[in-house]
């Protein structure tokens, strides 16, 4: 068995053991989530409260960037490029609202296909939503939190910006990265979804990773757009829950 053959090998195991890990960890948040439901609706009738108010603050900024992420969430070091092997990758996004599509370009952006695939084949996007939607000027829908709050993501972080559009033009069917603001290391879980043509200006940092195209179902993504938001940047209207991803 050659060198590469065993490192996939150890990879694969690695991968499925973190699985399981992160499975006990999802069920366990959902049991946490559960009793303080049930602890607020006792104190709500209580009360005699008759509604929650969230905090406020300022809209999101426009532009699709991840946040800091949370800690102990999969594996702690980026894949091997090379485990992108210079290939075109399908995948299979299913969610509660239909199947899309996905071609990832291994060739043009290798670490974060190596990476998306490795997640996806761990199963770290199952039962994840998607978490951010933006329909002024950029018109992009945001997924791959954990969490689904945006602050997010795997134990590591890669870059440097791979294949960015040297005129920050991002067409209909984009499927890029994001990362945090001006750090060009800072990719992790998170990607975006272009459903209409958009110009994201670059930063210090460049532009944003490009590492597929849409090849079927964004007219999921352009439904789920027209169902609208409560305020720019924050999770649709219209929920979109990802079952699993299928890559290979």
């Amino acid at each position: 068995m050659s060198s590469k053959k065993r490192q996939r090998d150890y990879e694969r195991r690695r991968q499925d053991k973190w699985a399981q890990r992160q499975a006990a960890r999802r069920d366990r948040r959902r049991r946490i989530t559960q009793v303080v439901a049930i602890a607020i609706a006792v104190a709500l009738v209580g009360s005699g409260a008759a509604a929650l108010v969230m905090n406020g603050g300022a809209a999101p900024p426009p532009l699709p960037p991840a946040t800091t992420p949370a800690p102990d969430l999969g594996p702690t070091e980026a894949p091997d490029p090379g485990a992108a092997e210079g290939r075109t990758w399908t995948a299979e996004i299913s969610t509660n609202r239909g199947q899309i599509g996905l071609e990832l370009d291994g060739a043009a952006a290798p670490q974060a296909v190596a990476s998306f695939v490795a997640l996806s084949r761990a199963g770290f996007f199952d039962g994840t939503s998607c978490h951010r939607l933006t329909v002024a000027g950029i018109f992009v829908l945001q997924c791959g939190d954990p969490t689904g709050t945006g602050t997010g993501g795997p134990a590591y972080r890669f870059g440097p910006t791979e294949n960015a559009p040297a005129d920050d033009r991002y067409p209909a069917g984009t499927l890029a990265m994001a990362r945090i603001g001006g750090d060009g290391h800072s990719m992790g879980s998170q990607f975006f979804l272009v459903y209409e043509d958009s110009h994201i200006p670059s930063d210090v940092a460049g532009g944003y990773t490009v590492f597929g195209r849409v090849t079927h179902g964004l007219d999921i993504v352009r439904d789920v757009a027209a169902g609208g938001v409560d305020a720019d940047g924050v999770a649709p209207a219209l929920d979109v829950t990802i079952d699993r991803i299928e890559a290979r």
